[in-house]
């Protein structure tokens, strides 16, 4: 049986870095408000000049480097984001001309904040179905765009970045085990952007009434997170035979850090079984769990043979987890 394995990862993040103290002269916050909420001190910003598909590039080279591949080896590009380049066409089609991949498939997965590991279920998919043996799956967010810099309540969170990971199909005992996917979209309105789709398009009107910047209902986001993580983790241990105590490493989307400790108090997971990087970064969106992964790479925190526990929530609402074995 073949299995979708992870051999390169890679990320990248603008030079331009935001903290809380800069925030403090833009809003009314302040930088211990900020950390005592969200566990955030700074983010990353994107250049004015920069969209998704470049981050997207650099994050990948970094990938395609580390798995020892060229662009022209790989035959599908999924690219997870809710910050595009533009509506049409997909930015994976744009990020497939940037890197010359001229064989590949290209498409993007429009699942907010859980969009990485549901890309990275799709990849699985095509892989154990033999249609690919090799594809390359990006996070891509350019955030700050899209973020309302008079709304503290949500101008605190957002950072820009990029993390790319390349599969490739193998027989051995190791890579993906499985993934769960999940979606309440009842609750669509507590977290999301209502401009310049067919519901609202872009008119002077919709720039007016600021509707094409994230709306979130944070208390309210934080209760469905924390159950559907907790739920979700223990569904995915559960279906795998496995116990919290065989996870080597939990990789969650980098949110909110009370979401990441109550998820890993509810689940008995001592934080230093757990990747956090949201204080340097803020909340990423579809980035943040490929950031991450390849941080912990990067710092020996990933070994072979052990089990990493992936984990998103996000705006749809959605949520999902892959388990892989390294």
């Amino acid at each position: 049986m073949l299995r979708a394995r992870i051999t390169g990862t890679g990320s990248y993040l603008p030079e331009n870095i935001l903290t809380n103290l800069d925030l403090e002269k833009m809003v009314d916050t302040s930088d211990d408000w900020i950390m005592e909420r969200t566990g955030i001190k700074e983010r990353r910003i994107a250049g004015e000049k920069q969209a998704a598909s470049d981050l997207a590039y650099e994050a990948s080279r970094a990938a395609l480097k580390s798995a020892g591949l060229k662009a022209k080896d790989i035959e599908l590009i999924i690219i997870a984001s809710v910050s595009g380049d533009m509506p049409l066409p997909a930015t994976a089609c744009i990020l497939q001309d940037k890197l010359d991949a001229k064989k590949a498939a290209a498409f993007d997965v429009n699942a907010a904040c859980s969009g990485f590991v549901y890309s990275l279920s799709v990849a699985d998919a095509f892989i154990r179905a033999r249609t690919y043996r090799r594809v390359l799956v990006v996070g891509a967010e350019v955030l700050s765009k899209f973020t309302d810099w008079e709304d503290r309540t949500t101008c605190v969170l957002f950072g820009d970045g990029a993390g790319a990971v390349v599969l490739e199909a193998t027989e051995e005992d190791r890579g993906i085990v499985s993934t769960k996917l999940h979606s309440d979209g009842s609750l669509w309105e507590l977290l999301h952007a209502p401009g310049g789709g067919s519901r609202n398009p872009a008119s002077k009107e919709t720039v007016k009434k600021r509707l094409h910047f994230i709306r979130m209902k944070g208390n309210e986001t934080f209760k469905v997170a924390v159950r559907a993580l907790e739920s979700l983790v223990v569904e995915t241990l559960k279906e795998n035979r496995l116990k919290t105590s065989d996870i080597a490493l939990l990789i969650p989307h980098q949110a909110n850090l009370r979401i990441i400790q109550a998820t890993a108090d509810r689940l008995g997971l001592p934080l230093d079984k757990v990747m956090i990087n949201l204080d340097r970064y803020g909340n990423t969106s579809a980035a943040s769990v490929p950031i991450a992964l390849d941080e912990a790479v990067k710092s020996g925190k990933v070994r072979n043979g052990d089990y990493i526990l992936l984990e998103a929530f996000g705006g749809g609402l959605t949520w999902a987890s892959a388990l892989i074995k390294w």
